[in-house]
C-alpha cells in the first residue's frame, strides 16, 4: 500500500507543478519544448523501469502473480509501449477537436491537463474492474482476447469512413441539452456567466469531448495491457506514463500526423499479437522478450515506414 500512496503522489505533485509552476501562464507550446518534455517523459518511464525492478525485488509490494523482477521490469516496458503506441489514436482525435471547437493552442494545454485527472480516475476503474474479471473468471481473457482482434480487423476493412465531427457527437448533442454553451472562449476559462446565466465556454465542451473519446479508447488499451500482466501495480503504472507523457508527445506531433499515418498499421499488429496472446494464454505463453520484442518492432518500422513515405512524397 505504501508503495501506491508515494506513487500517487508523485504523480498529483508533479501535475501540482505542471499546471502551477511549468505551465502557470497559458503559452503556445512550440514543438522544441514538447520534444524537450515527450524526451523527459520517455527517459522517466524507462528510468521507472528500473525502479519497478527495486520494488519487486525487495518485495515492497504485493506480487499476485509471483513474478520475478527481470519479468516485472519487462512485463512494465512491454506494458508502456503497448499504451504508448496505441495513444496514438488519440493524438488524432484530440487534433480534430480543438480544431473543430476552435481552441486556441496556448489553452489546449490546460485542457488536456485536466483531461489527464479524469483519465486517471477513469484508467483506475477500469483497471480495478478488469484485473478482477480475470482473475476471478479465467474465460475473460477469450472475450478479452476476441474483443481486440475484432477491433483490429475493424481498423483493416474500415475503409473510407465519415470523418470525425465532434459537433455531430452524441456528447456535444446532449451537452447543449443540459448547460448553455457560448460560441466563444473566454480565456482560459471553463464556465463564464451571460446575464445571470452560467454557459460552458468551448474550453469545456472539448474537454467533456476528450475525455468520452479517452473512455472508448481504453476500451482497447485497458485489455491489450492485461494480456501483458494482471499484475494492478504495473497495469496502472504503465497506463499512467503513457497518459502523462501524451500531452507533450501531442504538442510535439501535432502539425507532423500525416508524417506518421503508418503507423496505424503498427497498431493492427500490436493489438492482432496481443488478441492473440490473450487466446492462447491457457494452452501456451510467449516469453516476455518475444512480447516486447514484437511490440518495438512493430512501431520501429512504423515510424521507419512513414517517414520513407512521406519523405518520398516530398521528391
Amino acid at each position: 500500500m505504501l508503495v501506491w500512496i508515494v506513487f500517487l503522489t508523485l504523480i498529483f505533485l508533479f501535475l501540482a507543478l505542471d499546471l502551477g509552476v511549468f505551465n502557470k501562464n497559458p503559452h503556445i507550446i512550440k514543438p522544441k519544448e514538447a520534444g524537450i518534455w515527450t524526451g523527459i517523459w520517455v527517459t522517466l518511464s524507462f528510468a521507472f523501469s528500473f525502479v519497478v525492478k527495486w520494488i519487486y525485488a525487495n518485495g515492497y509490494i504485493d506480487n499476485p502473480t509471483n513474478l520475478t523482477p527481470a519479468v516485472a521490469t519487462l512485463k512494465f516496458i512491454t506494458g508502456y509501449l503497448i499504451e504508448l503506441s496505441l495513444s496514438i489514436d488519440n493524438i488524432f482525435i484530440i487534433a480534430v477537436i480543438f480544431a473543430s471547437f476552435k481552441i486556441p493552442q496556448k489553452y489546449q494545454h490546460r485542457v488536456l491537463f485536466w483531461g489527464i485527472l479524469g483519465a486517471i480516475a477513469f484508467r483506475g476503474l477500469m483497471i480495478y474492474f478488469g484485473v478482477i474479471l480475470i482473475n476471478k473468471f479465467s474465460w475473460m481473457t477469450y472475450i478479452f482476447g476476441a474483443f481486440l482482434l475484432f477491433t483490429a480487423i475493424k481498423m483493416i476493412f474500415k475503409g473510407e469512413e465519415e470523418e470525425f465531427n465532434p459537433k455531430k457527437s452524441f456528447v456535444y448533442r446532449n451537452l447543449r441539452k443540459i448547460i448553455p454553451i457560448t460560441s466563444h472562449t473566454d480565456g482560459e476559462h471553463f464556465f463564464v456567466k451571460r446575464r445571470h446565466i452560467t454557459a460552458a465556454t468551448p474550453l469545456f465542451v472539448a474537454l467533456i469531448v476528450i475525455e468520452v473519446m479517452d473512455m472508448l479508447f481504453a476500451l482497447d488499451s485497458v485489455p491489450a495491457i492485461l494480456a501483458i500482466t494482471s499484475d494492478p501495480f504495473l497495469v496502472f503504472s504503465s497506463n499512467i506514463f503513457a497518459i502523462l507523457g501524451l500531452r507533450s508527445m501531442y504538442f510535439f506531433l501535432a502539425n507532423m500526423l500525416e508524417k506518421f499515418s503508418y503507423l496505424e498499421y503498427s497498431l493492427i499488429a500490436i493489438l492482432t499479437f496481443v488478441g492473440i496472446k490473450m487466446l492462447i494464454v491457457h494452452h501456451y505463453k510467449f516469453p516476455e522478450w518475444i512480447s516486447l520484442g514484437f511490440i518495438a518492432l512493430s512501431l520501429t518500422l512504423g515510424v521507419l515506414v512513414s517517414l520513407y513515405k512521406s519523405k518520398e512524397k516530398q521528391l
